[in-house]
This record gives C-alpha cells, sequence and structure tokens, in this order.
C-alpha cells in the first residue's frame, strides 16, 4: 500500500505527467457541471411521473451510459451514446463494404478519415434521435407541443452530444487515458454517493437481515471485481516464429514472438446489444396509447405478458444469457479475421511453430479463438447474471414442472428466502456498469504507470511491475 501511495505522489512530481492529469480532472468536472443545466422547457415534475413508467425500457440503457443526464434531460443528455454507436457501425461497416476497408489500410491517413466520417455520422444519428426524443417528451407533455420548442430540443442534445464528443476528444488527446470511455466511467461513478446512502440506510435499521444482506452484497462486489480483473488481464498468447529474410540490401534475423489474445475481446458491447434489444419491445410497446392497451384484447395480452417479462424473470434471464452468448461471438468474428491474421503472418513471414502457414494457420487461430470466446461469453454472462440476482431475483416459481417446488423449497429454507425476489437493495453497479468501471480503471492505471516507468519512477506495483490494462 505504501508503494502505491509513493506512486501518486510520483505523478506529481512529473511536470508533464502532473498537466495530463489535472488536465483530465478539470475536464470531466466540467462535464459533470454540464449535467446539472437542464433543457429549456422541461417540466420535471411531469418528467419524474413519465420516468418511473420507462425506467426499464431502451430510455433506461441510455440513461446508464449518460451518467443520468437522460433521467433529467440535462443539455447533456444523450451523453456520447450516439458516438459508440457511430464507432461500432463504422466498425461493422469495412465488412460489407470492401471500399472501406483499404481506406482502413492507409494506416494514419485512414484512420484520419474514418475518425471523421465517425464524427458526422454521429451528428446525424444525434439529430434522429433527438427529434425522436423530443417528440417523445412532447407526447407525454414533459414540454409544450410547439415546433420551436422541438427544434430547439434537438439543437440542444445535438449541441451537447458534439461538446461531449470534444471533451472526450480532448481528454485522449491531451490528457491521460481514453477520453470517451473516462466520461461515461465517470458518470457511472457519480452513483456512487446515492447507492451509499441507501445501504447506510438499511444498516441504521439494526435489523440483522439487512446487515447480512450488506455484507454479502460487499463480498459479491468483492468477488465480482476480482474476477473482471483477472479475465480482463488474462491473456492466451500464441508462440509465432519469424524466419531470417533480405529486404533490400538488409538481412533480418529470425525471431521469436507471440500473439495475445484475450477472452473478453468484445467488451461490454455485447452486454450493450443484448440490453438494446431486450428492451427494445418494451420501449415500443411504451409507444402505443393507453386507451388502445386498455381496449384491444391483443394489446392486453401483450401487457401482461411484458409486465413479467423483465429483470428476475427466468425466461428473461435465459433470452439475455443467449443474447450475450450471440453478440459475444458475432462481434469477435466481426472485429478479428483469423484469415487475414494468418494472411498477414504469411507475408511478413510469420509461422505458428507446428502449424503450416495460410488455411492451416487460420483453422487453428479459429479454433483457439471459438474455445476463447466460449470462455469469454460464459463470463460475461455471469457478470450480468449475479447483480440481476441480486437485485430482482430468480423466479423460479414461473419454471415449468418444476417452478412450484423450487420456489416452496427457497421461500421455506432459511437464508434463501431472497432468491425468488432479491434482496431489494438497488445493486451498486449493474454487470455492464461494473465492466466499465474496472476495466476503464485498468486501462487508465496501466497509462500512468507506463508513463512513470519511461521516466525512471516506480509505478503502482513497485519496481520492475507492470500492470496491463485491457488494451495491452
Amino acid at each position: 500500500m505504501d508503494k502505491f501511495f509513493a506512486a501518486v505522489q510520483n505523478i506529481f512530481k512529473v511536470p508533464e505527467l502532473r498537466k495530463r492529469v489535472m488536465f483530465t480532472l478539470m475536464l470531466l468536472a466540467i462535464y459533470r457541471l454540464g449535467s446539472h443545466i437542464t433543457m429549456p422547457g422541461v417540466n420535471e415534475e411531469r418528467l419524474a411521473q413519465v420516468w418511473q413508467a420507462v425506467s426499464g425500457t431502451l430510455l433506461g440503457i441510455l440513461d446508464i451510459f449518460s451518467g443520468g443526464n437522460f433521467r433529467t434531460i440535462s443539455v447533456l443528455a444523450l451523453g456520447v451514446m450516439p458516438y459508440i454507436t457511430a464507432s461500432i457501425i463504422m466498425q461493422l461497416m469495412p465488412v460489407l463494404y470492401p471500399q472501406l476497408k483499404k481506406i482502413q489500410e492507409e494506416g494514419e491517413v485512414g484512420r484520419q478519415k474514418m475518425n471523421q466520417w465517425t464524427r458526422y455520422l454521429t451528428v446525424v444519428l444525434c439529430s434522429v434521435q433527438s427529434f425522436f426524443i423530443a417528440t417523445w417528451l412532447q407526447s407525454n407533455g414533459v414540454i409544450a407541443n410547439t415546433w420551436w420548442l422541438s427544434m430547439m430540443s434537438v439543437v440542444t442534445l445535438t449541441t451537447g452530444t458534439i461538446f461531449v464528443m470534444w471533451l472526450g476528444e480532448q481528454i485522449t488527446e491531451r490528457g491521460i487515458g481514453n477520453g470517451i470511455s473516462l466520461l461515461i466511467f465517470a458518470g457511472i461513478l457519480i452513483q456512487l454517493p446515492s447507492a451509499l446512502t441507501q445501504v447506510s440506510a438499511r444498516v441504521s435499521q439494526g435489523d440483522a437481515l439487512q446487515t447480512l444482506g450488506v455484507l454479502f452484497l460487499l463480498v459479491a462486489l468483492i468477488a465480482l471485481t476480482a474476477l473482471i480483473v483477472y479475465m480482463e488481464s488474462a491473456r492466451r498468447n500464441i508462440a509465432i516464429s519469424y524466419a531470417s529474410r533480405r529486404v533490400g540490401n538488409q538481412v533480418f534475423k529470425g525471431q521469436e514472438t507471440s500473439l495475445p489474445l484475450k477472452f473478453n475481446m468484445g467488451g461490454v458491447i455485447p452486454i450493450i446489444f443484448a440490453s438494446s434489444v431486450l428492451a427494445m419491445p418494451q420501449t415500443l410497446f411504451s409507444a402505443i396509447p393507453a386507451d388502445l392497451q386498455n381496449q384491444d384484447l391483443f394489446w392486453t395480452k401483450v401487457q401482461v405478458f411484458f409486465s413479467q417479462f423483465r429483470g428476475g424473470d427466468p425466461y428473461y434471464e435465459f433470452v439475455f444469457i443467449g443474447l450475450i452468448v450471440l453478440f459475444t461471438f458475432f462481434y469477435i468474428t466481426i472485429i478479428f479475421n483469423t484469415d487475414e491474421v494468418a494472411d498477414n503472418l504469411r507475408k511478413h513471414g510469420g509461422f505458428v511453430p507446428g502449424i503450416r502457414p495460410g488455411a492451416p494457420t487460420a483453422d487453428y487461430l479459429n479454433t483457439v479463438m471459438t474455445r476463447l470466446t466460449t470462455i469469454g461469453a460464459i463470463y460475461l454472462a455471469i457478470v450480468v447474471f449475479i447483480p440481476q440476482l441480486m437485485l430482482a431475483g430468480f423466479n423460479v416459481g414461473r419454471l415449468p414442472f418444476i417452478g412450484q417446488t423450487l420456489d416452496n423449497f427457497f421461500t421455506t429454507t432459511p437464508g434463501l428466502q431472497w432468491v425468488p425476489t432479491g434482496l431489494g437493495y438497488q445493486f451498486f453497479f449493474g454487470g455492464s456498469s461494473l465492466l466499465i468501471i474496472v476495466a476503464v480503471a485498468m486501462d487508465t492505471v496501466a497509462q500512468v504507470e507506463a508513463q512513470l516507468v519511461m521516466r525512471n519512477y516506480e509505478g503502482f506495483l513497485g519496481a520492475g511491475s507492470r500492470l496491463r490494462g485491457r488494451r495491452s
């Protein structure tokens, strides 16, 4: 622990690193300040009423990644979500359009072009989302139903997102860490005081079961954090050998290296995809007029179904986990092309010992990636399911055949009565939020560590230490 505090002191001994850290903290403070500026014309009382009905829909997911700004419809309500969506689309587009693939392979020039197009796409997506949000606010009586207020909402929300995107780019370029990730990090971490207040209120009641529940909550949080740190740091190193080769008048000797492959190469993207798909029907259902929902028999049945199909429902959890596994394999297949990696190794004289170059190497890498992705998908499912279990429980009574028997068992067994209904706590972080918090913290600390070691200062783990982030 002494070495950790010594490393923190060393940060402020390096002028350049100190400036970067202070610059990052200043922009994060500006971001949080902007979150307290409400969009003009918002009826806050009506908004609070509306939010209680839609917090479990896609709008609730948007609120998580906006750092709670969407709940209050601040000028930064959309946050970085449009930029993240645009970035994901631009990652997938080269697979569909070979011309973009060629531009992507042009080095720094191609990267700048792709970044510029990502910004343009962000503005387009933000404008469309802002229009629908303004329409939704008007239909629910949160803002006045006038065209000029609708246009003002679109301009305000779009400008806010562009400003947040600019803040993120400035942090990445002149600060420390990945700017966009740090903005999401700050938005999620700001929920810590309210979580501590809730836990403190439960403990102050003096109930032994409440205190035991808090202890169980802390143990689960520590265990999940340890699991995330381990899995995000884990690597499967593929041995790579390079034969001696001549380029012009130079002769390059053979060398041994390795290709590190992560267990969770998709990060939090599969969870976002799965959450969005499951929240989409509920979001569309909430847009149906209340009169039609109450009068039409079909929509009444749909309403009953969606009232049960939520967190804690076995069918919901099974579908959610299945989608996480599906999107994990889909996304990694897109971002890691084994045929392309094998072809690049062959072109540069590299090969996996014992494996022939070309197609056999691609098949070998595909086998390894399939195993790693399977482990990564299970890991993501665990990270998401445990907080959901603690929050909403697992309603075993809904299971066919054995549901009632399991429900009787849990409700009559001391210490297990919480399983069908949950502990009743608002978990400190959801699975995706906790994953973002830990991964971004690891990335940022790893960058600070590298800066300290480069200037001959001890890092956070002492001399000779090497702390790896998720992208190292």
